[in-house]
């Protein structure tokens, strides 16, 4: 069977896989999306914000620092800090090393507003994904995906 765009060196397992691996994605993101809504929280890249916030020595992270360590893509973080700064979640102060430059700094309300994201967020998780595969096979699953990370 010839698949479109498939060429001899590529088999048809392998754009099987290539595509259950971002369907797979997409649709455990959207599963994860829904839970944090149904339970009046906000978007999971909020989350992903704040958690890298929270990782930070000082909770402080420039926004392209900020871009680099996030899980989930973000094409405009800026627009993302600053609706997340109208909700106190975070705060951005002028920069000391480059007065041009900004750096975004988690609020307490940040971090209680993470804090109360992550029981839904892991739920959503185990609901979505870990509940479906044993501890043997999610060890090997992470293992294969680990295989193809270019960061």
């Amino acid at each position: 069977m010839l698949l479109l765009g498939m060429t001899d060196s590529l088999s048809a397992m392998a754009v099987t896989a290539w595509a259950r691996l971002v369907r797979a994605q997409q649709g455990a993101l959207k599963s994860v999306e829904n839970d944090l809504k149904r339970a009046g929280f906000p978007p999971l890249a909020w989350y992903d914000v704040l958690l890298e916030l929270e990782r930070a020595a000082d909770g402080r992270l420039r926004p392209r620092d900020i871009q680099k360590h996030m899980l989930l893509e973000r094409y405009s973080v800026t627009r993302l800090v600053e609706r997340m700064e109208r909700d106190g979640l975070v705060d951005r102060l002028g920069c000391a090393d480059d007065g041009r430059g900004a750096v975004v700094r988690i609020t307490q309300k940040g971090r209680r507003l993470r804090r109360k994201m992550w029981p839904v967020y892991a739920a959503a998780i185990d609901n979505s994904f870990a509940a479906r595969f044993s501890d043997d096979e999610l060890a090997d699953l992470s293992g294969l995906l680990g295989r193809i990370l270019t960061t």
